[in-house]
């Protein structure tokens, strides 16, 4: 921005703004106010802001509400707007008023000045006024709510679920691969009977299509949008047709749909949808930290751990120990779920601030919820190309700790009773040997049936060995 200021005006008097500045007073007021962090509302929210913009400047000029000269330049600076090419005119800090409003005006401030650049006048003349003109039918009350459904709902359906819907592709042909793959299972981190590794990742691949379940049913909560019901949920100052119009509009740029808040005043009283898909986003962060924190224990080693699949090697892993290599991918996974969880953690507290007819905390809820998206986004891509593609299994290894693991006496139960069974299992935990060789040795059963019993593979599916 220029050193050089130029005077801008609003209602509490004149102040000082950058000369090339598209924005203007109530935005300058809302940077001093509020310095704060280096957090600014992300891409896919000032998109959507633009967006509004644009579908409420053509309704308006529909209506007879806006003349066909100024809705014409607005529509042209929204558009801007939408592609980011005046992204650096949006300047203001994420912990501000809690309605948003600094943010609606700066978004307003700067489409009236672009707009009346546009028309030839100079900037500060609001030849496009930022309230009379861009704003026209909205309050910064109905339109940030309405912001963040549409930055939420985008984000999700072209975005994350597509990216969550790759990776569970990506476990699924695992679990295809590793269906021969015979291992221990593991309980409370304790041998327990065999599976199948292939199963393993079975279960990862259904825990991410029960996460794009409910990723659909949160984002269909957040098709609704709050705009029409202006300040406090009574759609004054606004024509009855608008709303409906311009989300049509909405729906028709982005190609997804969106409708009309059945409710007004729960739509700009409570933020209930948003905490609804935080919780989406929250479980299915649980979900990724469980299937990554899996994968490194199974490729824990080389030589001191499990070492049951090996993952690929993409970077060193020590800045003194040679050869060294980390399971780099599962720790970022890990951190992002972490992250993700603690967002969910301030858009819960946030939703409870819903204080009578407006939320009072509604741009960190939306910073928030739609860090989480991207980053769980773009994890999920890089999980998936730079650690799951390129898992092999170690076969050998597998097969070597499952022949030693007691808790396949599991399938003596019916032949020789729980008790005997216990007895083999802690003699062939103590001396390091098989169930089969403690049972050889003390007669329990003959070869023949051991082989039937202690089929390992019949072990991974529902039955009685032996039967």
């Amino acid at each position: 921005m220029s050193d050089i200021l130029r005077i801008e005006k609003d209602s509490m008097g004149e102040m000082q703004v950058p000369s090339d500045a598209l924005y203007g007073a109530q935005t300058q007021r809302a940077v001093l106010n509020f310095p704060i962090s280096n957090l600014r509302f992300p891409r896919s929210f000032i998109a959507a802001m633009g967006l509004i913009k644009k579908a409420a400047a053509e309704v308006n000029m529909e209506l007879g509400e806006l003349d066909e000269r100024r809705g014409q330049a607005i529509i042209q600076a929204t558009d801007e707007v939408i592609r980011g090419d005046l992204d650096a005119q949006f300047v203001l800090d994420i912990f501000q008023t809690g309605s948003g409003t600094s943010t609606n005006m700066n978004t307003n401030e700067v489409l009236a000045s672009r707009a009346s650049q546009i028309l030839g006048a100079e900037l500060g003349s609001k030849e496009v006024h930022p309230n009379d003109h861009v704003n026209m039918g909205q309050s910064s009350n109905d339109v940030i709510p309405t912001a963040m459904h549409i930055a939420a709902r985008v984000a999700i359906e072209k975005e994350l679920i597509p990216a969550i819907e790759r990776l569970r592709d990506a476990l699924q042909a695992k679990a295809a691969d590793f269906d021969d793959v015979l291992k221990s299972g593991r309980t409370h981190l304790m041998d327990a009977t065999p599976v199948r590794l292939g199963q393993e990742f079975g279960g990862y691949a259904s825990q991410l299509a029960h996460g794009i379940r409910r990723l659909r049913e949160a984002s269909e909560d957040l098709a609704e949008l709050a705009l029409g019901g202006t300040a406090v949920g009574t759609g004054t100052n606004q024509l009855p047709e608008f709303s409906q119009s311009a989300i049509r509009r909405i729906a028709q740029y982005t190609g997804i749909q969106f409708r009309e808040a059945d409710n007004h005043f729960e739509a700009q009283g409570a933020k209930d949808a948003y905490v609804y898909a935080s919780g989406a986003l929250n479980t299915l962060a649980t979900s990724l930290m469980k299937i990554a924190n899996d994968i490194r224990w199974m490729a824990s080693g080389p030589t001191s751990g499990l070492a049951e699949i090996t993952l690929p090697a993409i970077q060193p892993g020590s800045s003194i120990m040679p050869g060294k290599v980390n399971p780099v991918q599962c720790e970022a996974v890990m951190m992002v779920a972490a992250q993700v969880m603690g967002n969910h953690v301030t858009v819960t507290i946030g939703g409870q601030h819903g204080n009578f007819e407006l939320n009072v905390m509604m741009p960190v809820m939306a910073h928030n919820l739609l860090e989480s998206i991207a980053i769980l986004t773009t994890v999920s891509d890089a999980f998936r190309t730079m650690c799951v593609e390129g898992i092999t299994a170690n076969r050998k290894r597998a097969q070597e700790l499952l022949e030693r693991n007691p808790s396949i006496a599991t399938a003596l139960n019916k032949s020789i009773g729980y008790d005997e069974a216990a007895k083999v299992a802690k003699e062939a935990a103590a001396n390091n040997e098989s169930v089969r060789d403690v049972v050889k040795r003390r007669g329990l059963l003959t070869e023949a049936q051991l082989d039937t019993i202690l089929n390992v593979r019949d072990m991974t599916e529902p039955g009685i060995p032996g039967r």
